[in-house]
């Protein structure tokens, strides 16, 4: 579905992509792992469209990336982007705008799973409360790939199981679901595919279960072995 190949990603003094080569295919929970300033959102931003590589190649379906992905390719990033006057109703009404594939019965369906009301105003949310809140309307679109950028930053570890469970119940096997998250454990529970991510570059990724033999440790363990020197 997705094809990356020798990604490079460089600003002027910076460069936040090295080499990443990867395929996403349907079906499949995916978790981009690594430290901060790994390359992580980097990649996804590529993903979404909202930056260019500077070298290599990305398709979505054999397209460029472009506008045809960007109607396909679902998009939540660690900061909040709703705009200081929004309900959650207002957002609502904001990506139906946007999106074809936006859902709004969905939507409201995840406001109430997520314990938020549609006339809240977000800028008023906790960022527990927001980061729910970017979840419910990223899911609420019918994409192809969904990727959702530390969900789970700001949830407090009971709400945690919550937001795993929705994301797990929004997969299907026409769907790629692509998270990172610094809580490699709540993670590990649910994802098919891991891809580790150092200084820019993929230094290991594979089947997740297939990992697990090939090493004789758990996903944390690796994550702990890789970057204990970061």
């Amino acid at each position: 579905m997705l094809k990356c190949e020798h990604l490079v990603k460089k600003y002027i003094n910076t460069t936040a992509i090295a080499d990443i080569s990867t395929e996403i295919e349907p079906g499949k929970i995916y978790a981009l792992l690594g430290p901060n300033g790994s390359g992580k959102t980097t990649f996804m931003k590529i993903v979404a469209g909202l930056i260019k590589p500077t070298e290599g190649k990305i398709t979505f379906e054999d397209q460029p990336i472009g506008i045809y992905s960007k109607a396909h390719i679902a998009y939540m990033p660690t900061e909040s982007y709703f705009y200081s006057y929004m309900t959650c109703k207002d957002a609502g009404n904001y990506y139906r705008d946007f999106f074809a594939d936006f859902d709004e019965n969905k939507y409201y369906y995840l406001l109430k799973e997520m314990d938020l009301e549609p006339n809240q105003k977000i800028s008023k949310m906790s960022s527990g409360m927001v980061a729910k809140a970017k979840l419910a309307i990223t899911l609420a679109r019918d994409s192809r790939i969904i990727m959702l950028d530390e969900p789970l930053n700001g949830i407090d570890i009971i709400a945690r199981e919550k937001v795993i469970n929705t994301v797990v119940n929004n997969a299907t096997r026409e769907k790629s679901i692509i998270m990172s998250s610094h809580l490699v454990d709540e993670l590990e529970k649910i994802i098919d595919y891991a891809i580790f991510i150092r200084k820019g570059v993929v230094v290991t990724q594979g089947d997740a279960e297939s990992l697990r033999e090939e090493r004789g440790m758990s996903i944390v363990d690796m994550y702990k072995e890789i970057y204990a020197n970061d």
